[in-house]
Formats: structure tokens, sequence, C-alpha cells
């Protein structure tokens, strides 16, 4: 095998817990994005248009559908001979086998992955952000500053600096302290979750990691302490164009009408920097000449005959006359039926919302604004005919006729 310099591994078995019932059946990268996107493909085509073309996914919860989608990695200019993807869940081994305890016991159970390639250095990305980034620059970086540990980082506003994990640096650069959500942050350096390591000094703390029967084998919480502890070299690299951590039902919601924002540096259409996504050859979408669709975008195989304001819709969605939809993602497949509303509302996969259904609510009408939030429908749930879905609820199974989910 020959010497490749650069190793991805993206990490993406996190179950997602906090996107509820949209991770119930599949992976958080898995997640559709943006019309015709899946969460994942964001880290592995700036891997690609960064021209790193050796990556591993690491995988565990719900792996079946994230599974299928990567498949060969045709889609990212993966499928090759030599590197290109490689889907690693965790697997028996003569000693026994074990689940991935953590971000860092992921990595440690693919060294032998690692070393068959000779890397210079390893990536580690997590799968659960959207943003375009150019780790060829990240690497060069990491060179030149011959640092042991680069970790990305992104300048967020002090007063919500408590909700990262913070990075406190000399003026060089370099880190001296890593505090995990402080309660009095002294930076506003949030790390992204983006290392490049040095791939001998990250074998090393792998292993010395793997021997502490008390590790959470966390890379935030033991690997980088235990490296500032040691007195490595680690440096920031700042990032300053879009990011987001979609994580929660509130960041994807707004991650997604993003998209709609002529102010937010996100250009899914930039020939310089393409995502690739495996998105199936759909018939072009068909608007009914009654639709009305203002400020929202609307992907291929759709069928719009109501009512569309500011919302993203998926590929093969349907809405009907009188239907009207706001402030809200409707996923691939789901349909939205004669004269139902769904407003500040996320509609997963194959839901069909029944005639007159109400799902969720707008802030102004809420009486309980503490209790309001976005609605949730999980996939392949129907929600009956006149049937009410109150602000923040999350459904997870599906809504009788003319009945109300609080």
């Amino acid at each position: 095998m020959k010497k490749t310099e650069c190793v991805a591994m993206l990490l993406a078995g996190g179950q997602g817990s906090r996107l509820g019932v949209l991770t119930q059946n599949i992976a958080k990268p898995a997640v559709p994005y943006g019309g015709k996107y899946r969460i994942i493909d964001f880290p592995l085509s700036n891997c690609v248009n960064s021209g790193i073309d050796t990556v591993g996914i690491l995988t565990q919860y719900q792996p079946l559908a994230l599974n299928d989608y990567i498949g060969s990695g045709k889609p990212w200019d993966l499928d090759r001979a030599n590197g290109g993807v490689h889907i690693l869940p965790p697997y028996q081994k003569s000693k026994g086998g074990d689940w991935y305890k953590g971000t860092a016991n992921a990595i440690y159970q693919n060294i032998p992955f690692i070393e068959r390639y000779n890397p210079d250095y390893v990536l580690v990305l997590s799968g659960d952000h959207i943003y375009k980034m150019d780790y060829a620059k990240m690497i060069d970086h990491h060179r030149r500053s011959q640092s042991d540990c680069t970790i990305a980082v992104f300048e967020v506003p002090l007063s919500e600096a408590s909700r990262f994990g913070i990075m406190n640096t000399r003026e060089d650069g370099t880190i001296y302290e890593f505090e995990e959500k402080p309660k009095k942050p002294k930076s506003n350096l949030a790390s992204m979750g983006i290392y490049v390591f040095t791939w001998t000094k990250l074998r090393q703390y792998l292993c010395e990691d793997a021997e502490k029967s008390n590790s959470s084998s966390d890379f935030g919480k033991d690997v980088i302490p235990a490296m500032l502890a040691a007195g490595e070299k680690m440096s920031v690299y700042r990032f300053s164009d879009y990011w987001k951590d979609v994580g929660t039902i509130d960041s994807l919601w707004e991650a997604n009408l993003d998209l709609l924002n002529p102010n937010v540096k996100l250009d899914l259409s930039d020939p310089a920097w393409r995502i690739y996504s495996r998105s199936e050859g759909m018939p072009p979408q068909y608007v009914d000449r009654r639709a009305v669709i203002e400020n929202s975008l609307v992907t291929d195989g759709c069928e719009i005959y109501g009512e569309v304001d500011f919302s993203v819709l998926f590929e093969n969605v349907t809405i009907e006359p009188g239907a009207q939809v706001k402030y809200s993602l409707v996923m691939p497949g789901a349909k939205i039926s004669k004269d139902a509303t769904v407003q500040y509302a996320i509609i997963a996969e194959n839901v069909v919302v029944g005639p007159g259904a109400v799902v969720g609510e707008s802030p102004e009408e809420c009486e309980d604004l503490e209790g309001w939030g976005i609605a949730v429908v999980g996939e392949g749930l129907t929600v009956g005919e006149n049937a009410k879905v109150s602000a923040k609820a999350m459904v997870r199974e599906s809504v009788k006729a003319g009945e109300t989910v609080a």
C-alpha cells in the first residue's frame, strides 16, 4: 500500500438523541438537509475538494441507512482502488469485540486501518456539522507550525461561550488550556470538533488512553487534556465562514432555513466547491398555476398545488390544494393533504398530514411563549384528518383523526 499523507476519520456513529424522533431509525449524519442532501455530504465533499481521498467512516448506531447511502462512495469520487471510502463498524477480534466507547476509542479500534496507509497526519471529523472548509489549508497550517495537534476553532459570542468546549490560547495561537463548557469563559474560541494530529503522536496517546480503565475515551475529555498536560505543542486553526452544529431540532431547522437567507454565506451552487450527494434522478417539480411559492427551496420530484412560504421541501413532496406550509422543513416523500396547515415544523420522511390537520404554531399565536418550539412528526407516521399537533410536540406515533397532541 503506497504511503498517504493524510487519512480522514469521520465519526458518524452517534445516536443524535437531541434530534428525538428524527434519529429513531437512522444515524444523525444520515438526516436529510437542504432539499437533496444528507448531513454527511458536507464533511465527505470537503474531503474530496481538499484532495483527501482516503476516508474511514466510523458507524455504530442505526448504520443501515447510512451504509446504503454511502455505498461505494462513487457520488463523492471515493470509489478508488487505493484509498477511497471505507465503512468501519465495531467488529469482533480474536480477544473479543466491543462497541466504540467514545470518540477516541473509535479511532483506537481502527489503528490497523490507519496503519495500512502509513499517514503523516490523521484528520478527525464530526458527522453532524454543516460547513464548507478546505482541510488542506488546515493541514498546511499544522505542518508549518510543527504542532502535534491542531484544533479548528470558531469565534462565538462570549455570552454563548459557556455552551462550547473553549480553547484558551497564547498570542502565537498555541493552546495552553482547554475548558469544556466553562461557566466563566476566558476566550470565545469554540472547538469545532475538527482535529489534525501528527499520526505518531496520536497513536501514542490513543494507546495510553486505552490502558486507563477509568477513561471515557473521548477526545475532548481525555486525549486532548492528556496531550496538554504532557506539554505537547497544540495550536488552533481559525475558521470564519459558515458553520452550524445541527445536533438539535432548533439548529437543524435554522440551518435549513439559512439557505433561504441571502445574507448567509453558504452557497451550495458554487462550482468551485461542490457539495456532492447521492441524489437519485428525479423528474422536475410540478407547480400548479394556482400554487403560491415564496422564498422557498423546492426540490425535484415535488408537486405543489397549495401555498409554500419560507420553507424547504425535499424530493417527492406533495402539497395538495388549500394546504399551507410556512417556516417548515418537509422531508422526502411526505404529503401535506388538502386544507392542512404546517408551520414552524419538521415533517420527517414519508409522513402523511391528513386533510384539515394542523401541525405546529407560529410564535405569535402561541399563548405560552416559553412552551413554544418546533413541532416534529416522525418518519412514516400519519397525522389524521382535522388532527392538531401543538408547538414543540415530538410525535412518535400516528395521530388519529380529530386528536390533539400537545
